[in-house]
């Protein structure tokens, strides 16, 4: 007997659904979870306090915090997702700026062209600036 007549599609179907809630819920609830571990603005206490009324009543606990806290949530995972882009845009800034390996060769090379340097001097920079 295979095994597809004794669970029907139907079954599959709504395994799927529960499946795909419970990864959900789990999502929402590490969610919020992670919002108020996160939060500048609430005390310890407070803090404890969300803790345990997710914890304790999990249903109704994140639901009323999402009710509550919904659009201050949306506002500070905003900020905080601005604030690692200005972050990152920064380092992107700061670490391109020279110009690279091209650039450093070409100063080396004005410098070789002046005589500032010696053609010994010039080919040790070109090895480090391609070497970096």
């Amino acid at each position: 007997m295979p095994i597809a007549a004794d669970y029907p599609f139907l079954d599959v179907m709504w395994t799927i659904l529960v499946f795909f809630v419970w990864v959900a819920w789990f999502m929402l609830l590490f969610r919020v979870f992670a919002d108020i571990f996160r939060r500048q603005d609430l005390s310890g206490w407070g803090k404890t306090g969300w803790l345990i009324f997710t914890i304790v009543l999990p249903f109704l606990g994140v639901f009323v915090y999402l009710i509550a806290q919904g659009r201050e949530m949306t506002e500070r995972s905003l900020e905080r997702s601005a604030a690692q882009q200005a972050q990152f845009d920064d380092y992107v800034r700061s670490t391109a700026h020279n110009g690279g390996s091209a650039s450093e060769i070409s100063q080396a090379k004005q410098l070789l062209d002046t005589g500032a340097i010696t053609s010994s001097e010039f080919e040790t920079l070109k090895q480090r600036a391609l070497a970096a």
